[in-house]
């Protein structure tokens, strides 16, 4: 099954971008994936192809037209998830990003100056508004290739390994384990012996505690919803408090 992808935004040509390159470009060109980008403006009624209009209220900048978006939205509506990309969304985590990899695909809308009229959430209640973090972007395009770069790496076939797409941050609600590789002496600065050591348990081990103790340290967010997830007792279980 193809992994397919559409973007709506008023900068097509932004894609694919980086993603027509290294795996995933591959992956692209073998048919592994798929990715259309729509013109937003093609969806404005008015000879200057308008997409924009001042704030109800007043205020700086410009706000997108909920009627020209919807006649966007309509021309993909299929069972796909559709993201909306702003920075009022909430954070897209690795379990959702997991989630989507796993479908059909993913349609995309790209914000831009003031971001979307807030009747186009109330009209299409199943787009999720979405970000990537706690920063402000030019536009949503950036952040529409980094979230399709991060399913798209999911996807059966696009990765050499099958664990590369596991042992990694967030995957366990841990950050990743230190990696280390050749040369094993590197300006007085060795490679950990255990990792040298071929015991695969004590390896193993080794790289469970040391993914904790960074995560408690750089990360004490995930380690508090991680503690205490491990916490839980067991579905069905029975705790003696």
């Amino acid at each position: 099954m193809t992994f397919a992808a559409t973007v709506l935004t008023l900068y097509p040509e932004m894609f694919p971008g980086p993603l027509g390159v290294s795996l995933a470009g591959r992956a692209l060109e073998r048919g592994d994936w798929s990715c259309e980008a729509v013109q937003i403006r093609d969806f404005a009624t008015d000879r200057h192809r308008t997409v924009d209009d001042t704030p109800a209220g007043g205020g700086a900048g410009m706000v997108l037209k909920p009627d020209v978006l919807g006649r966007a939205l309509d021309s993909v509506s299929d069972e796909r998830p559709v993201l909306a990309m702003t920075p009022r969304g909430k954070p897209i985590a690795q379990d959702r990003i997991r989630e989507i990899a796993a479908g059909p695909g993913v349609t995309i809308l790209c914000g831009r100056f003031e971001g979307f009229d807030e009747r186009l959430f109330e009209a299409y209640p199943q787009v999720e508004e979405v970000s990537l973090a706690d920063i402000v972007l030019s536009g949503g395009e950036t952040a529409a290739i980094a979230i399709l770069d991060a399913c798209i790496r999911l996807v059966p076939g696009v990765m050499g390994a099958a664990l590369s797409g596991v042992e990694e941050s967030f995957e366990d609600g841990l950050l990743e384990y230190p990696q280390y590789t050749r040369p094993q002496d590197w300006e007085g600065r060795t490679i950990p012996e255990v990792l040298r050591s071929g015991d695969h348990a004590k390896i193993a081990a080794w790289r469970k505690a040391r993914a904790e103790e960074d995560t408690r340290l750089r990360r004490p967010d995930l380690w508090e919803r991680y503690s205490g997830a491990r916490d839980q007792p067991a579905s069905g279980a029975r705790r003696n408090d």
